[in-house]
């Protein structure tokens, strides 16, 4: 365990809102890209087929993976040598601009090609952004948590990413309702896109009023060696692979069952108010639940539910695509999914050196995610439609969750509350 004993960090409901908040902000705007994908597609890729114009705009969505790892290296790793605090206003303000340049660029009607060009540069800006983000500000949650609350505090970044899906999902759904399917296509998924953009004067407002955590004495220390958490870095980068694809499957429900399994947008898109919920609730249990018992019950046993119940979840929905199915399939496996994923953070949060915590969190995190989660949403589409089968995503969700559960499963215990006291003396 490597959290550093330091002076405690006097802080208020209203700058930890201010974290939390902000991230869910920034989270919101990135994932709205991907709940409106076929919108957007038909809007900045017009195809004679559905599927390749649906192809691309996912593309685009993944080219905001692309710059994560430079993101996570400037960023995060500024975050390691002038603070925390600097590193998230500069995050939070740059996927604002950014986001808002993508609701504002006109159609490739309108402009031509150069439409998809700045979709596309965007979408690289915010990838950036994000990159740097994760690390800086969960850096900042551990270093102002008590130790036994740990948990609940880093918890707090995946329920940030839940709200901020739940709060698209609702925003989606209700376009829907108010909005016809070509009216949605044309400009209403603008309207989501534009309401995160709104946001930022707000985030820039809580955001600035925080304490900053890295002292000047820990920024000026050697770096460690990269052996010496070699092994956190490991089983980070597997555990983040794992959650990378199969969250992203999961949000990809929505995309699917318009797609592949014909339901309207208002019920598509409410699969993407199931994933908010449960990523919020499964989040929280796991931060309170992990402080309690540990972290390796808390991500060992729920993820062996994922892996178990991806195949029959799928098999139910695929059999059976009403709604009422949809949102209970989708709900059920993000939830412990959540549970799991939210305990392994925590590990690994807890066990990196606080003198390179933003920057080795920040470039391991944005690693896995460009490689595997940004590939994800075109990988399981393409895969859908060459082999026709509707369980396509359902195999590559099982995969993945399956070298998580290995991962997990050889996890050393890293709660405060389950340490032993020489375990403890001996933290650096």
């Amino acid at each position: 365990m490597s959290i550093e004993p330091t002076a405690r960090i006097a802080v208020t409901r209203r700058q930890i809102l201010g974290v939390t908040l902000g991230n869910a902000l920034e989270f919101y705007d990135f994932l709205v890209f991907g709940f409106f994908a076929v919108q957007i597609g038909q809007c900045f890729y017009p195809a004679t087929d559905p599927n390749s114009s649906l192809l691309l705009a996912l593309a685009t969505f993944g080219a905001g993976f692309l710059t994560r790892p430079v993101g996570a290296l400037v960023i995060g790793g500024l975050g390691d040598r002038i603070g925390r605090r600097p590193m998230m206003l500069l995050s939070f303000a740059m996927i604002g601009l950014s986001t808002l340049g993508v609701a504002v660029t006109p159609s490739y009607a309108a402009i031509g090609l150069v439409a998809p060009v700045i979709v596309v540069l965007c979408r690289m800006v915010q990838g950036f952004a994000l990159g740097g983000e994760v690390g800086t500000s969960t850096a900042f949650l551990a270093e102002i948590a008590p130790e036994a609350w740990r948990g609940r505090y880093i918890s707090l970044q995946y329920a940030g990413q839940g709200a901020s899906a739940l709060l698209a999902g609702i925003i989606g759904v209700c376009l829907a309702i108010v909005m016809s399917e070509a009216a949605l296509g044309s400009w209403g998924w603008r309207i989501a896109m534009a309401i995160g953009a709104a946001t930022v004067p707000v985030g820039l407002a809580l955001r600035r009023t925080l304490p900053e955590t890295l002292h000047a004495g820990i920024a000026a220390t050697p770096m460690p060696p990269v052996r010496s958490y070699g092994r956190v870095a490991v089983f980070a980068f597997l555990t983040i692979v794992s959650f990378s694809i199969t969250n992203y499957v999961l949000n990809y429900m929505t995309t699917f069952a318009k797609v592949t399994l014909g339901l309207p947008s208002g019920v598509s898109l409410g699969a993407t108010v199931a994933v908010g919920l449960a990523t919020l609730t499964g989040s929280l249990l796991g931060g309170v639940m992990s402080d309690r018992d540990g972290r390796r019950p808390w991500m060992v046993w729920p993820m062996m539910a994922t892996t178990i119940g991806v195949m029959p979840g799928f098999w139910l929905l695929t059999s059976y695509p009403t709604a009422l199915m949809l949102y209970a399939v989708t709900f059920i496996l993000r939830f412990v999914l959540a549970v799991a994923a939210t305990a392994a953070f925590i590990a690994v949060v807890e066990s990196l050196p606080m003198r390179v915590r933003s920057g080795a969190l920040s470039v391991i995190y944005a690693l896995a995610l460009s490689v595997f989660g940004g590939s994800t949403q075109f990988v399981i589409a393409w895969l859908t439609g060459v082999t026709g089968n509707p369980l396509a995503p359902a195999w590559y969700m099982f995969v993945a969750a399956l070298l998580g559960l290995v991962a997990m499963a050889l996890a050393r215990e890293t709660a405060p509350a389950k340490m032993s006291p020489q375990s403890l003396a001996g933290c650096s």
